[in-house]
């Protein structure tokens, strides 16, 4: 019975999340028409954070519950399967944009944070002064961008304000924010239900907490980057879908780390540390890509699913001590 329930609810929940990107999305380019803000900056900010949900939840919750492996692999975890399975798939089923802005400031801003998590975390301690600094820095980022979009609406970054095909009205634009609050708590339920009902099937074969942080619970809280990125490239949202992962891993190591941290400091393991400099290596790699060409193609879309199948294998073999650390 227990079987049952939890396949329904899985089912039920993947209806409900893909809606609630679809309604994300289209609320959140409303908004950046009527603004006039570029929609690389409503998807760092705003459906970035809105995706980001799911991780805050698992791992403010695991970091209270003193399940720090939980907590930090679901980051760790999350940030590489945005990367290499949603920006992979995106690119194979067409081509990821780069955006100039994005490349130039956003990417390299992630860059420097994925190394610094590795340098936190290296004496396997994440301290509450740690997280608090993660914190302040991701409001100073937020700010920054504020700043940046009120620089561009003038300057060459007009190019990316989405051209509305209807006019656009403040009352509408209030109607949006309000479809965006439900869209984000749809997203957020029904990832917790994902990972409630992966969660049950993977205990049943004894996997540890971190192998679950880095798999099944990665994979069910960034299922709203997934099918978000996704919708918004069939929506033509190039800038939106690139903007949305590079936004949503600086959400997550920043605010959702910093917060866990923030709340109840975390006492890691050396397998935990290894898993942070595997991560910044899959940013740089995916950064090398998007900057050689302007873009992530096809083959590098290939590329980017194989090296994932290759860093979860890496992960099982490691957990049943076929390899050390």
């Amino acid at each position: 019975m227990e079987i049952a329930f939890n396949l329904v609810l899985l089912i039920a929940c993947f209806a409900i999340l893909i809606k609630g990107a679809d309604f994300l999305v289209d609320a959140a380019s409303y908004i950046a028409a009527f603004l006039g803000v570029p929609s690389l900056i409503i998807g760092l900010t705003i459906v970035a954070f809105g995706t980001s949900c799911p991780e805050a939840g698992v791992s403010i919750v695991s970091s209270m519950a003193g399940n720090n492996s939980l907590s930090i692999s679901n980051v760790v975890g999350s940030n590489a399967f945005n990367l290499l399975v949603v920006v992979g798939l995106t690119a194979v089923i067409g081509t990821v944009a780069a955006p100039k802005d994005l490349m130039k400031l956003d990417f390299p801003i992630c860059l420097f944070f994925s190394a610094l998590l590795i340098f936190s975390c290296w004496d396997l301690k994440f301290t509450r002064i740690e997280g608090i600094i993660y914190v302040a820095s991701i409001i100073a980022y937020c700010v920054f961008l504020i700043i940046r979009s009120r620089k561009g609406r003038s300057a060459d970054n007009n190019d990316d304000i989405p051209e509305p095909s209807k006019p656009r009205t403040g009352k509408g634009s209030l109607l949006r924010v309000l479809i965006i609050v439900v869209a984000i708590a749809a997203i957020y339920l029904s990832s917790r239900g994902i990972v409630h009902s992966c969660t049950f099937f993977a205990k049943l074969f004894g996997i540890s907490d971190t192998v679950i942080g880095l798999t099944i619970v990665a994979l069910g809280t960034s299922l709203p980057e997934l099918v978000t990125s996704l919708v918004a490239y069939k929506k033509g949202e190039n800038s939106i879908a690139l903007g949305n992962i590079i936004g949503s891993n600086l959400f997550n190591i920043l605010f959702v780390l910093g917060i866990a941290g923030a709340i109840s400091p975390l006492d890691l393991l050396r397998e935990n540390v290894t898993d942070t400099i595997i991560c910044l290596a899959v940013t740089v790699l995916t950064f090398v890509f998007a900057v050689t060409g302007k873009k992530i193609n096809r083959v590098e879309g290939v590329v980017m699913l194989l090296v994932y199948a290759g860093y979860m294998a890496f992960v099982f073999l490691r957990e049943f001590n076929v390899i050390a650390i």
